[in-house]
């Protein structure tokens, strides 16, 4: 069995939108009070504190604060679970001896989604979401397989629900064809045929449009409205040269698995390359990122 995330589009209206916002902050702030009773019992007992234990806190809270009552107790619960696999993480790296970044408080802008685990959703022509209500939704492709959880996310002012689900292998057809890719920057890829891939450098195409709107939030105040609405058209105008380059990578990755059953490529040191003179470029061609969409694909 493997997992899958199917995205899509939210049009909620004004109503909505603000029980989504309002969920989202709720949940961040839980997670920051977790966060915080947690450093507050190791500086003061050196005692540690669990999901059960602040799962269990629940309750009480509900009963004194209406906005936490108005959230699905999973939603509410999950933002724990979040806290607790962070601090988890974090000891992880420490007991591995690598950097170990203890774990922040999150800001409006670096928390951005909230997550039904297994119940208060439906999918029935409109998202139905516990306690929000029935949101329009774009279904451009069905689902395949079975969902297992449904997270809301927020990008640039628009609201998305990402589907995860479980599906069933699909063991593709015997090929006894084989083929290399040698990856570069004058052209993408080129297969061991001879056959090239253009490099569509969509960061390039950007980059003059993108110059402008940087230089935007240079002149505004700090924090300001201007300046909030200038900073959400730099990332407006990176998320799209993001879904465009996943489209690419992944359109090209499916047609390569459909045509060869043995597909070598070569061994770079892309980490190493996207710190050098051409470090924009790399970034812009994105190798990494398709040799692992070249592996799901597999």
């Amino acid at each position: 069995m493997s997992r899958l995330t199917f995205k899509y589009r939210l049009h909620p209206n004004r109503q909505q939108r603000e029980k989504l916002q309002t969920t989202l902050d709720v949940c961040r702030e839980l997670y920051n009070a977790a966060l915080q009773e947690r450093r507050d019992a190791w500086a003061a007992h050196r005692k540690g504190i669990g999901f059960v234990a602040q799962a269990n806190q629940l309750v009480s809270i509900k009963e004194i604060r209406p906005d936490v009552a108005a959230v699905h107790s999973q939603v509410l619960q999950d933002a724990l679970r979040r806290i607790d696999k962070t601090f988890q993480s974090f000891f992880l790296r420490v007991k591995r001896g690598q950097v170990p970044g203890f774990p922040r408080f999150r800001s409006k802008n670096r928390y951005d989604s909230f997550t039904y685990p297994q119940a208060g959703f439906s999918l029935n022509g409109r998202l139905s979401l516990s306690k929000i209500g029935n949101i329009k939704i774009k279904l451009h492709r069905p689902i395949k397989g079975e969902i297992k959880t449904l997270t809301i996310k927020r990008e640039n002012g628009q609201w998305y629900a990402c589907f995860s689900v479980v599906v069933e292998p699909q063991p593709l057809p015997p090929n006894n064809k084989v083929t290399g890719i040698d990856v570069g920057l004058s052209s993408f890829a080129v297969l061991s045929d001879g056959s090239e891939v253009e490099n569509p450098r969509l960061l390039k195409k950007q980059q003059k449009r993108l110059r402008r709107a940087q230089r935007r939030v240079a002149r505004r105040k700090r924090f300001s409205k201007r300046w909030t609405k200038a900073v959400r058209i730099v990332a407006k105008i990176h998320r799209k040269v993001f879904n465009q380059r996943n489209d690419f990578q992944h359109k090209l990755s499916r047609e390569i698995v459909n045509n060869y059953g043995l597909i070598a490529v070569e061994d770079l040191n892309v980490k190493g390359l996207s710190r050098g003179i051409l470090a924009k470029a790399v970034h812009d061609a994105g190798w990494a990122a398709f040799f692992s969409e070249a592996v799901v694909q597999s």
